[in-house]
């Protein structure tokens, strides 16, 4: 995949004769990594389609709300934790998205055929899908995407302290469920 200078970017960003084709350079050069966090959050291959469209439509609409105080990496990365979180939000009453409902992940997994995982995999995404949802969007960005606690505490406006506090209390639940499940 073809890497663009983010500083340029962002000039070109702000720039109306060259904001669309810039735009297109920002959506090559995120869609991947934005589509597997939402992934990692709503499951559904479908489901993260669209939310990684309602992603993109947001940060063409909110060109204008970025600051340059953060990478245009995090910002996005914040409008996708945000997206992600509030389709789990709305979805959940519907579903019945909760505790109960998390125990079918794996075999919905397994069903899923975007799904290219093994069923270790699929098992630790319904541990994961178990967690409260900032729980499980702090393991997904520092397990997954290996991002450093400053990088998260951006994206979430959350202090490095309580990432860490989460993030342990998150594998501790995982490794527990593990053990209960074995």
């Amino acid at each position: 995949m073809e890497k663009y200078d983010e500083r340029l970017l962002i000039s070109q960003l702000s720039e109306p004769k060259q904001q669309r084709k810039a735009f297109e350079m920002v959506v090559r050069q995120y869609s991947e990594q934005l589509y597997w966090q939402i992934r990692r959050i709503v499951l559904i291959h479908d489901d993260a389609n669209d939310v990684l469209q309602n992603v993109f439509v947001k940060a063409w609409c909110h060109l204008d709300t970025f600051r340059n105080e953060s990478r245009l990496s995090t910002w996005l990365y914040r409008i996708a934790l945000n997206e992600s979180l509030d389709f789990v939000r709305r979805k959940r009453p519907q579903v019945g998205l909760g505790e109960d409902a998390a125990a079918g992940v794996a075999d919905m997994l397994m069903a899923d055929k975007y799904f290219d995982g093994d069923l270790a995999e699929a098992r630790l995404q319904e541990a994961i899908a178990k967690l409260p949802d900032v729980q499980r969007a702090v393991f997904n960005l520092r397990y997954y995407e290996n991002m450093k606690y400053s990088e998260i505490s951006k994206i979430t406006g959350t202090s490095e302290g309580a990432l860490k506090a989460s993030y342990h209390i998150a594998v501790k639940k995982i490794s527990d469920y593990f053990k209960s499940h074995d």
